[in-house]
């Protein structure tokens, strides 16, 4: 037998003997593509909502049903609320980022001395916590009420912006680190093709800061059961 039917024998041989294997993982690699995903932090951008380090599941189904391996959306699905954290590959920032939607089509958006304007109401706002070098306060966002962290050491220069108008199918995103967050105010409005879906919990979480030791409290927890 020569070289290359040798070759072909052997890989033939291992397909055979993997069956069963080969096809969870595609099947693995199927789901993950057009179903649903994790998402590892490396950022402290939506600090205190999530954390570096935490690994959060993904639903690739909330917005979009999805040819596997591509951004081709076979079926709208849903569209993005305010509130909702969303992970999407941002062209502008050249990099897949999650945030926090703030401004959905039809809205007007500004922001003065950190406060979000929506449709011209000034968003409530009360503080929960505060120290020399960050301020903890309770942000709602409509009937969503979620945390948001200003880090004091940091400028302000992205606390005030003028009202913008948000078009079809795009979305302001923001962080909830607002003053530690490269989010639309840098890279501006987000289109809805670059959305990959919608984070719902922390599926686990390390401590980068003490040998990646597990967070067992932040197993299993969810984005949106916010509480003081």
């Amino acid at each position: 037998m020569s070289q290359p039917a040798k070759r072909r024998h052997w890989a033939a041989q291992l397909i055979r003997n993997n069956r069963g294997f080969i096809c969870f993982i595609i099947g693995m690699s199927v789901f993950r593509s057009a179903f649903a995903d994790w998402y590892t932090v490396p950022t402290g951008s939506m600090l205190p909502t999530i954390e570096v380090g935490d690994r959060i599941t993904v639903n690739k189904m909330a917005y979009d049903l999805r040819v596997p391996f591509s951004d081709v959306s076979l079926l709208r699905m849903g569209e993005p609320e305010r509130g909702d954290i969303v992970v999407f590959d941002s062209k502008a920032a050249d990099n897949r980022l999650i945030k926090r939607v703030v401004g959905v089509p039809g809205d007007t958006i500004a922001m003065h001395d950190e406060v979000l304007i929506i449709n011209g109401q000034a968003q409530r706002y009360r503080v929960t916590k505060e120290n020399a070098k960050a301020l903890f306060a309770t942000e709602l966002l409509g009937d969503l009420a979620h945390a948001i962290r200003i880090d004091k050491t940091r400028a302000m220069h992205a606390g005030n912006f003028a009202p913008i108008l948000i078009p079809n199918d795009h979305y302001l995103m923001m962080g909830d680190n607002r003053r530690n967050s490269a989010d639309s105010r840098y890279y501006g409005l987000v289109p809805r093709g670059e959305l990959k879906g919608k984070a719902h919990h922390v599926a686990f979480s390390l401590d980068y800061d003490h040998y990646y030791l597990p967070k067992r409290e932040r197993f299993g927890e969810s984005l949106y059961s916010y509480s003081e």
